[in-house]
């Protein structure tokens, strides 16, 4: 009994030891590090709303499957059963009795039809280029989306680095400030400075600190909108590699404006719009062609359900036909309807207009962005020596008992707006890239 109560000792010992380690002792999952193309490529393959849009090609191409079979001859069978209230008589001279029975009451007959359309105004083939182009439209739809998508990963990736900077420029000033408040104690217990000082530095450092409690919480809620657009769990701990290299753009508006008309799928997909209602028109102008078909029956009939025959019925039989069918007068209604679908055509020839103005808007605003971002980036790190410098002098000036300590407070306040505008300069500058390259039609 004892060597047993030893042992157990001995092995909650060991638990408790492992609990209170402050090293892990299982391996933990290593943290992901995401790079930008790394995030761009996992929320194409992952995320709902993308993969949606994808459904849109599929479901075109069945549509172009469904246009495809009606060129194609059709195949139907019915079986039918009619009774009649009498028998059908003939009533006859030559035969004795008078009346001749011609039908039976019992009839019973199985069909089975083969339809070809030979010619229908060329609608068919309208219509199966209408699917093809269907297909065409649905593609520059998902081209679309990931342009989309490409960018909101962008724009997620740079806020989780702009918020990380914030939580260390924040931490930087809680620090400060705590060394700032140690010093007005030092200097008001030896009787140098008056309470105020340490008043102050002591509101000072509790708005730092609600600072940074505040950058944690945007840091969290960054990289969450990271995680919902990868389609990873909301809570998902995650690290992006930072991008602080800074590289000026050389821009040339004319060729940028070149890029964008050849690669935006919106310039695409108004091109695709103006081959369907061209489709469309001809698909219209179909009414004004007769119609042609054929159709071919074998048919089984009887008195009995076997439709094997009777005196009034033959056991089987074929019949072919060929018909046309024009309905050549509607009052105008085809003459009309191509004149409709004419004047899409004219709005979608204005509207492409509209676009490629638009799109040298776009892309004038992205390079003028662009070069907003990289002109503000040498000014705030200037600033930020500037910021760094000044601080020094004004603590120096406050030990010597030269200034106040709220000149101190604010040399540091503008230290800290001055770095926080250093990286949101920066990181702009991303993002005015990312803009443009969206602009470009380009991710």
């Amino acid at each position: 009994m004892r060597y047993s109560a030893s042992l157990l000792s001995i092995f909650l010992l060991v638990i408790l030891l492992l609990v209170l380690s402050p090293y892990p002792v299982f391996p933990q999952e290593k943290l992901r590090v995401y790079t930008l193309r790394e995030s761009i490529e996992e929320a194409l393959a992952n995320n709902y709303s993308f993969k949606a849009k994808q459904e849109q090609v599929d479901r075109a191409v069945h549509v172009k499957k469904q246009a495809r079979a009606e060129f194609l001859p059709k195949l139907s069978t019915t079986y039918s059963y009619t009774r009649f209230d009498e028998e059908r008589t003939f009533r006859s001279t030559l035969m004795a009795g008078g009346e001749v029975a011609v039908s039976s009451l019992d009839n019973y007959e199985w069909r089975g039809t083969v339809t070809q359309p030979l010619f229908t105004g060329f609608a068919l083939i309208s219509s199966f280029e209408l699917a093809k182009l269907g297909i065409d439209q649905s593609e520059m739809n998902v081209e679309l989306e990931k342009l989309g998508l490409a960018l909101k990963v962008k724009e997620a990736y740079f806020n989780i680095l702009i918020s990380d900077k914030g939580i260390e420029v924040a931490e930087s000033d809680v620090e400060f400030r705590e060394s700032n408040l140690n010093v007005a104690r030092s200097f008001y217990n030896v009787g140098m400075v008056p309470i105020n000082d340490v008043l102050r530095a002591e509101v000072e450092l509790a708005s730092a600190q609600q600072n940074l409690v505040t950058a944690r919480n945007t840091a969290r809620l960054a990289r969450c909108s990271f995680n919902t657009l990868l389609s990873r769990p909301i809570l998902s701990s995650l690290d992006v590699q930072d991008l602080l290299a800074f590289k000026p753009e050389k821009e040339n508006f004319d060729e940028y404006v070149e890029q964008a008309l050849e690669n935006r799928p919106e310039m695409k997909l108004v091109n695709i719009n103006i081959l369907q209602v061209e489709q469309e028109t001809r698909l219209a102008k179909s009414k004004n062609y007769p119609e042609i078909g054929f159709t071919f029956d074998y048919i089984k009939a009887g008195d009995e359900p076997s439709v094997s025959g009777s005196p009034f019925h033959d056991a089987n039989e074929w019949r072919a036909t060929a018909a046309l069918s024009w309905t050549f007068w509607e009052w105008g209604k085809t003459h009309y309807a191509v004149k409709e679908k004419e004047s899409v055509k004219r709005e979608l020839m204005k509207t492409k207009l509209a676009l490629e103005d638009n799109i040298r808007l776009e892309v004038k605003e992205a390079v003028l962005r662009l070069e907003n971002a990289e002109e503000n980036i040498p000014t705030t790190q200037k600033a930020i020596k500037q910021g760094e410098e000044n601080l020094r002098v004004n603590e120096e000036r406050y030990k010597a008992q030269v200034t106040t300590i709220t000149e101190v407070l604010d040399a540091q306040t503008l230290l800290t707006r001055a770095r926080m505008n250093f990286y949101s300069a920066l990181y702009n500058h991303h993002l005015a890239r990312a803009s443009l390259d969206r602009a470009l039609g380009k991710y």
